[in-house]
């Protein structure tokens, strides 16, 4: 019976996430700008990488004002440690500790919002992060033959697929592209890693992040964390469209 509950999950995450992913990336996005929560969770996870907490606390404050809920701001700090370090992960959960103390201070209660539903323990956690990969790089088949790093480092390799891609990005409470927009802003953030940022800029897009918002992305940045973070990213973009035309 217990076998037959875990089979039943396991094939409900598996559908989850090919729904969630056709609906991502298969919808035509005419949306030239990001909404306020999309915006949030830029500028959380880029302060959350540079480590500026002064900047960071209202940047939090802003994201539950915006519609994210505690669980979600959770989620993103919880997301850079796999990107920028536990580090920086922890200092962002120190300090959004701190933000909600005030609040219920201040008598504000916030929404605390769902849970991650439970994985099954009989997921192909190599299989699933195998395909999500591919998925976010736009590629149907799954490659048949190893990039160079592989090759030179094969755990790397595991732990990217069976960790990265399959115990992170299977939480279901931040969507694939809430967790690129995170990435991406994260990326910007951390310098010098175009190579990462050249592949999460197009996962971002193939989860459905429209050329507009993507633009809107690099305005984010120049406007609320730095010139040369927007300056690196945009010239990433760049390279990016170009290739998808």
């Amino acid at each position: 019976m217990r076998r037959k509950k875990s089979t039943l999950l396991w094939a409900t995450l598996i559908m989850a996430f090919v729904f969630s992913a056709t609906t991502e990336a298969g919808n035509m996005n005419t949306e030239t700008t990001l909404d306020p929560r999309q915006r949030a969770i830029v500028t959380i996870a880029a302060f959350t990488t540079n480590g500026d907490i002064e900047r960071l606390k209202p940047a939090l404050i802003e994201g539950l004002e915006a519609g994210l809920t505690v669980n979600e701001v959770k989620e993103v700090l919880v997301q850079m440690y796999a990107y920028a370090g536990f580090p920086r992960s922890l200092g962002g959960i120190w300090t959004f500790m701190s933000v909600m103390d005030e609040r219920k201070v201040n008598g504000i209660k916030d929404e605390e919002g769902k849970d991650a539903s439970p994985i099954p323990v009989d997921l192909d956690r190599d299989t699933y992060g195998e395909r999500v990969r591919a998925d976010l790089a736009g590629i149907k088949e799954i490659p048949t033959t190893k990039a160079p790093y592989q090759e030179f480092s094969p755990i790397i390799d595991t732990f990217l697929k069976e960790h990265l891609f399959a115990d992170i990005f299977a939480r279901d409470i931040l969507t694939h592209q809430e967790r690129e927009l995170a990435t991406i802003a994260c990326l910007a953030s951390l310098g010098r890693a175009e190579g990462p940022l050249n592949f999460h800029i197009g996962a971002a897009m193939n989860t459905g992040l429209s050329e507009g918002q993507m633009n809107d992305f690099i305005k984010v940045l120049e406007n609320r964390v730095g010139k040369e973070e927007a300056k690196a990213a945009d010239g990433v973009l760049y390279k990016v469209l170009a290739a998808r035309k």
